[in-house]
């Protein structure tokens, strides 16, 4: 009788790894999720922060005291709950409105409403910010989301500039902020209106395509919109009420501890005088809705040099900077920033010799 024997079954071929050789050095094995360590010491976190800020301020209570009784720190205390007090209602409302803007108006509105002629889409595109509130926080994501959608970048631009520095909220803190000289209401309008139509103007004139780099995905996107206008909300309070504390911060210490000879000798000098508060503006980087008071506790500057203070903020500080080159790419940004802020020096001074 013959003996038949079926093949055996195939196993699954355990993969062998390669004998070592004397010049290869050993592979080191991954380490498995089970077997990585835990992490120890001390976590550094915001409550822990602010209990260690809180601790030293309680051991410190009396040299803190004694230091805030000095006449140089009560003045300095006075300028600075003065600008923070008066402003931060109008940042808040600010930041409130150009996050619903942000939020609830469809990009395609603005492509509707501009004209199709690209010179006649930027003044109208400037001529919106007056009647859409935002701070400058929210213009740069604003005007992302236009050239995205098809708005002539021309447009975008004036609207980029003109809607920080002319809406409703922004003039009227300088109203508040200036109740003796109504003037400056007009000549901020007229000035940063100006630089923001011929800004569009030289864009088209001269802008290239390539020059712009836009993000693949909108802010927010995949959000539902309330959790997209609260997040808006959150991000601009925190990041407009830190820029405007250190504002009133330096505007305080610039008019307390100055020596004021110093300040006295750069306001006299008008050239010096208007390039000192430009520069001022773009460092401060202060929320267009409060800038107007940090401007007129300078009292020691004219008129004109605080409008260039106003004009230039809004338009182009170290905050935008980023954002606009995060936004738009750091080619834009390089070529953007420069010409901005000579353009509004220009425009601030040509708009102060006439309406003050």
């Amino acid at each position: 009788m013959a003996i038949t024997t079926e093949p055996a079954a195939p196993t699954a071929e355990v993969p062998q790894e390669p004998p070592a050789t004397p010049d290869a050095p050993p592979q080191p094995l991954a380490p498995s999720k089970e077997s990585a360590p835990a992490k120890d010491g001390w976590q550094l976190s915001s409550p822990l922060v602010l209990t260690m800020v809180l601790l030293l301020a309680v051991l410190a209570q009396g040299p803190v005291r004694q230091a805030l009784s000095a006449p140089v720190m009560q003045s300095w205390m006075t300028v600075f709950v003065a600008v923070v007090v008066q402003a931060l209602p109008f940042l808040v409302l600010g930041v409130l409105l150009s996050a619903a803007i942000a939020v609830f108006v469809p990009a395609t509105w603005f492509t509707r409403a501009l004209p199709n002629n690209p010179v006649l889409a930027v003044p109208v595109a400037g001529m919106a910010g007056a009647i859409l509130p935002g701070c400058e926080c929210a213009s740069v994501p604003v005007a992302g989301a236009l050239v995205r959608r098809g708005v002539t970048p021309a447009a975008a631009i004036a609207f980029l500039l003109s809607a920080p520095a002319i809406n409703p909220i922004v003039l009227t803190a300088t109203a508040v902020a200036f109740p003796r000289n109504p003037e400056m209401v007009l000549a901020r309008f007229a000035g940063s209106l100006l630089v923001a139509c011929v800004m569009g103007w030289l864009w088209q004139r001269i802008g290239r395509t390539d020059w712009l780099r836009l993000p693949a995905h909108e802010p927010h996107e995949g959000e539902t919109k309330g959790a997209a206008f609260w997040g808006s909300v959150r991000h601009d309070v925190m990041q407009a009420g830190g820029f405007l504390v250190l504002g009133a911060m330096s505007a305080a210490t610039l008019k307390a501890v100055a020596p004021a000879s110093w300040l006295r000798t750069a306001a006299d000098n008008p050239v010096v005088a208007i390039l000192a508060l430009s520069i001022l503006a773009v460092l401060l980087s202060i929320c267009s809705e409060a800038d107007a008071f940090v401007a007129a506790s300078l009292t020691q500057f004219s008129l004109t040099a605080k409008l260039a203070f106003l004009v230039v903020g809004p338009m182009i500080d170290l905050k935008l900077f980023a954002m606009q080159a995060g936004t738009f790419g750091r080619g834009f940004a390089l070529r953007f920033a420069p010409a901005t802020f000579v353009l509004a020096i220009a425009g601030a001074v040509v708009t102060g010799a006439v309406l003050l």
